[in-house]
């Protein structure tokens, strides 16, 4: 089908209404509001609570679907109460998206309706395992069957209007604690908090990585800002400290989505 927007509205149609997991970046953003246009009060955006979600993130998916009218819902979910997901092992995602599915399933249910990610195909390659738990679950991924990548999503974001089509890409705040380090509330804490002054400084899209139990922050911006940040550098250690880490390091490599991938193989090496 040319129109993906078309293509997302005839995979969206096939299902009797939706609830769709909705953090508020682009890719969900997308789908709560397409199963909006197409379901109306048959769709259901839930936004999942926990210390794993950033402030910011949670009130911008709140302004989102106040924007667009979606029917919007926030559930606590409990990930941090589960032991496999605060070990932090490489199936991680997969423990975190077990308690969203727990949380959101009930609801889908008692409404007759599939609860959906906002999966897309570029998401498929990369170290997932959240996605196959989910899948285990019963989600549906509407986004894949329109065959819709990262670029076409911020692309029919835009056809469509919305505020999210360029919005920068997001994850969980304990997508930012290396693997093994165990993942508690504190340690989410101090990375939201030096990211959050982070932005602040002018950087839109940074991630602190957090190593060695907590004590070692490394930031990475994209590669195009790190002039910047090197310019700011007392600023962006003092943020670091201030936040509660020992040392902090610039990354210059630049930003890359799942970069904590890469100490996989070194685990498995042990």
């Amino acid at each position: 089908m040319a129109d993906p927007l078309e293509a997302l509205f005839t995979v969206l149609r096939e299902y009797p209404g939706l609830v769709t997991a909705y953090s508020g970046g682009a890719d969900s953003a997308l789908l709560a509001w397409a199963a909006h246009e197409v379901h109306g009060p048959r769709a259901l955006a839930i936004t999942a609570v926990s210390a794993s979600l950033p402030a910011r993130e949670r009130a911008g998916a709140r302004d989102f679907a106040r924007r667009y009218g979606l029917r919007h819902l926030e559930v606590c979910t409990d990930e941090l109460d589960r032991p496999e997901y605060r070990a932090n092992g490489a199936d991680r995602c997969a423990h975190c998206k077990s308690a969203l599915m727990a949380a959101l399933v009930p609801i889908a249910e008692a409404a007759g309706v599939p609860v959906a990610l906002g999966t897309n195909l570029d998401d498929l390659g990369d170290h997932r395992p959240g996605q196959a738990a989910a899948r285990r679950a019963g989600a549906v991924a509407p986004l894949v069957a329109a065959g819709l990548g990262k670029a076409a999503v911020r692309a029919v974001s835009r056809q469509a209007g919305l505020v999210s089509a360029d919005k920068p890409a997001a994850a969980c705040l304990a997508s930012r604690v290396a693997y093994g380090d165990p993942v508690d509330a504190a340690v989410l804490a101090r990375v939201e908090r030096a990211e959050g002054t982070l932005h602040e400084l002018g950087f839109g899209v940074v991630r602190v990585r957090a190593h060695a139990n907590g004590t070692v922050a490394r930031v990475e911006v994209p590669a195009d800002d790190l002039p910047a940040a090197l310019a700011t550098r007392a600023a962006i250690v003092a943020a670091g400290r201030d936040a509660g880490f020992a040392f902090v390091a610039l990354d210059l490599d630049g930003f890359r989505s799942g970069s904590l991938n890469r100490l996989l193989p070194l685990r498995v090496a042990r």
